[in-house]
């Protein structure tokens, strides 16, 4: 696919107006007078060197659009009242291409009205000047073309742009979901492996002793029942300091719950370090006997709850939909088996510092 740089298209530009510059400078002697042939001439320079300039923008200013407009009005006025229009005039007609071209630009500059208007403007007056015989001797047919040649071509360009806009968005779309899905298989085979390494121990103990097992074996496997269940649930609540702290808790026969129903998704690295680092201290210092960790939706400035209660007996916890930061300790209480409980520890953690 061959390309041409905005600014090599800029140059043919101003080399194709300044032919027509050159057409009405040495087309004088064909006027009756010389004077509204070099205003012609600089109006039309004027309008091209603006119509020209900040292309990086496609969209031409409005003023610039006025202006073309204005000497396109101009130029048939001024060079068509020092001709004879009973005779050939040859390239003293050159306002004619001059106009198509100042036209076209505001054709593919998006000002399609002010181009439109301007031919229209053109084909009325050599009509009516020299009838409708001259909208091919003078050459109007041939500017009409290019105004609408450009303004199919532009339409097309912008529909390519649009298409391609769209398939480069889809791309990324499919990309990033690609790349969403492979992060979840590896992070579901390092979750599998994880919990093959710690539980294959304990599976080929079982095996060994045909299901005998000691007391303490026994903890170990509820232990280690309870961690794989913090894996599924917990998710991102989880780095190994929280497990190993919560391991601790559960060892010293406190009851930890952790629910993570999504509210962390959208976090980055740095804040999700300082919430495990807030979780497991706090989890650390405490000496409830029954904790209830669980993120907040994404829209509250709190990320996670956690509550710490003391009891003698267990809590259950269901895992139903996102609460509220103060809904949690209500949802513990009413979620225990007693009606004893006591709140010893309430930590809401911020979702950003």
């Amino acid at each position: 696919m061959i390309t041409v740089s905005r600014g090599v298209l800029v140059t043919l530009t101003a080399l194709f107006s300044a032919y027509h510059i050159v057409l009405g400078i040495t087309s004088m002697a064909a006027y009756r007078h010389p004077a509204p042939a070099i205003v012609a001439i600089g109006l039309y320079a004027a309008a091209t060197v603006f119509s020209l300039l900040r292309t990086s923008n496609i969209v031409m200013a409005v003023w610039i659009a006025a202006f073309d407009l204005a000497v396109s009005v101009a130029l048939p006025l001024l060079i068509a009242s020092q001709l004879d229009p009973s005779r050939e005039n040859g390239y003293a007609t050159w306002y004619v291409a001059a106009v198509g071209t100042l036209m076209t630009i505001a054709m593919v500059r998006r000002r399609s009205v002010f181009a439109w208007a301007g031919i229209a403007f053109l084909i009325v007056h050599t009509v009516v000047i020299a009838g409708v015989v001259a909208l091919g001797s003078y050459g109007v047919i041939g500017s009409v073309v290019w105004v609408a040649a450009a303004a199919v071509v532009t339409r097309a360009l912008g529909a390519m742009t649009r298409d391609a806009s769209r398939f480069a968005r889809a791309e990324r779309q499919v990309v990033e979901w690609h790349a969403e899905q492979e992060a979840h298989v590896i992070e579901r085979q390092r979750r599998l492996d994880e919990t093959y390494q710690r539980a294959a121990p304990l599976l080929i103990r079982i095996a060994q002793s045909g299901g005998m097992l000691t007391e303490n074996e026994r903890a170990e496997c509820l232990l280690l029942e309870a961690g794989m269940r913090d894996e599924i649930r917990g998710r991102a609540l989880l780095d190994d300091t929280v497990r190993q702290f919560i391991l601790e808790a559960r060892r010293r026969g406190a009851n930890v719950v952790l629910l993570d129903d999504g509210g962390l998704d959208e976090l980055d690295a740095d804040d999700l370090a300082r919430i495990h680092a807030k979780l497991a201290e706090a989890i650390d210092h405490s000496h409830a006997d029954k904790f209830v960790v669980r993120t907040v939706e994404s829209g509250s400035p709190v990320a996670v709850t956690v509550v710490g209660l003391m009891s003698g007996r267990r809590v259950a916890v269901s895992t139903g939909d996102a609460v509220g930061p103060r809904d949690a300790v209500d949802a513990a209480a009413a979620e225990s088996e007693g009606a004893d409980d006591e709140v010893e520890l309430w930590l809401e953690i911020p979702r950003h510092e």
